[in-house]
């Protein structure tokens, strides 16, 4: 099973290494990682793909809440969220095959962001499914390289992963910052 988790942690070195760590020795491979700060910067939201079996994911959450720099630990399930993956693909395209490698790209509603003598750029936005199959489909011309943020997500509906102003100025919330 893969869970999605939204982590709120202070934004400031060594925190990317320490949760990583900490998944690295429960056993988990982190399937995507992607880090940014947030509207606020002093905090950084790290969103997590990791696979494994319910109780064992569920241990893992918890141990990251016990982190110091954690601040929150969230878990986004595919129903309650809107999860993204972005890709930049290199793809070879001499000028006899470059029509169908933009026909491709329109397809999938992909950019178009470089044009070469040999190659060009797509860039892609959507579902890891829909990211993959991109890559799948352009193998055929070629891929040269490939670039991908990893997973990004965030809740659908009024939920929210962030601080209210009210936590923000919590006695208890500034003692962890």
């Amino acid at each position: 099973m893969k869970r999605i988790l939204a982590v709120l942690v202070e934004n400031h070195p060594g925190v990317l290494a320490r949760v990583a760590g900490l998944i690295r020795r429960r056993g988990f491979n982190i399937e995507s990682l992607a880090v940014g700060v947030t509207d606020d910067p002093a905090i950084s939201r790290m969103t997590l793909v990791v696979e494994g079996d319910e109780p064992t994911l569920n241990q893992v959450s918890k141990q990251l809440d016990k982190l110091i720099e954690v601040i929150r630990v969230i878990d986004l399930d595919a129903e309650s969220s809107v999860a993204r993956e972005l890709a930049l693909i290199k793809v070879s395209a001499d000028p006899v095959r470059r029509p169908q490698i933009l026909q491709l790209a329109q397809v999938f509603r992909a950019s178009v962001v470089d044009v070469g003598h040999e190659a060009v750029i797509l860039e892609v936005t959507g579902t890891h499914d829909k990211v993959e199959a991109l890559i799948s489909l352009a193998q055929e011309f070629g891929v040269q390289e490939v670039a991908r943020t990893g997973i990004i997500a965030l809740a659908r509906g009024a939920q929210s992963v962030r601080l209210t102003r009210e936590e923000r100025y919590d006695d208890a919330a500034v003692l962890r910052f």
